[in-house]
């Protein structure tokens, strides 16, 4: 049975904060964050490294958006996958405030950044280890986790703004894209029932191309505005080369 009641600090939505904490765990340095400034201004659009390997999403949570998660995962079955075959590793969140960790391990995890993995990390041990195993048990291995409470303690502290507590209530969240090893992308969340597939892509398409913000941040975003969310605040950053 899957323990509750852990909560970690929320991490920032920063690309240096992101990039330590998926290197320390195991993540070659020659992959890093990067923000996104605009995916409508080509010029803006073109100073992100490419390939782009993964797409985080970070957004307060309207009730639109939790009318329309709930919707779609009425429609869709709890995901039971597991083992080497699964088309993405998908994890299950059950420690509080650990949305953009989850969002970070999805990212790496999958698609080609898996191979930038130092074999003999700590990231690579527990992706081994969670491979294997369904949903539930795959959420209990990152919860005993102490390699994985330790990197994120250690990056939360890495921000440019002081971390609110762990038990404090934080409206933000955060979805990761990716694409997939059968050229697929995927929305991965660990609120949902499992992993959504957006739709088919080229192998030359990366999480940034038209295809695929039409089918992601694009779709989500015209959700939003359909629903009357007068706010609309999201942010995000990317998973791609870093230059060393």
């Amino acid at each position: 049975m899957t323990a509750v009641g852990k909560r970690f600090v929320p991490l920032e939505n920063n690309p240096e904060v992101m990039s330590h904490l998926l290197n320390q765990l195991g993540l070659s340095p020659a992959l890093g964050f990067h923000d996104v400034f605009s995916i409508e201004d080509p010029d803006l659009l073109a100073f992100v490294p490419r390939p782009a390997y993964a797409l985080l999403l970070v957004f307060p949570v309207s009730e639109a958006y939790e009318k329309s998660r709930v919707e779609e995962d009425a429609l869709q079955k709890e995901y039971d996958g597991s083992g080497p075959d699964e088309e993405v590793l998908w994890f299950k969140q059950t420690i509080g405030n650990a949305c953009g960790l989850i969002g970070l391990l999805h990212g790496a995890s999958n698609g080609e950044a898996r191979s930038f993995i130092d074999p003999s990390s700590d990231l690579a041990k527990l992706l081994e280890e969670a491979t294997p195993l369904k949903p539930i048990p795959r959420a209990d291995l990152l919860y005993e986790s102490k390699a994985l409470e330790s990197a994120h303690q250690s990056a939360a502290s890495q921000g440019d703004t002081e971390a609110p507590a762990a038990d404090d209530t934080v409206d933000l969240h955060y979805v990761c894209f990716v694409k997939s090893a059968n050229n697929h992308l995927w929305e991965l969340d660990g609120r949902r029932k499992g992993p959504l597939d957006r739709g088919e892509l080229s192998p030359e398409e990366d999480v940034l191309s038209e295809k695929a913000l039409n089918a992601g941040v694009r779709a989500f975003l015209k959700r939003e505005k359909e629903a009357g969310d007068a706010e609309l605040r999201f942010s995000l950053i990317a998973l791609g080369p870093s230059g060393e």
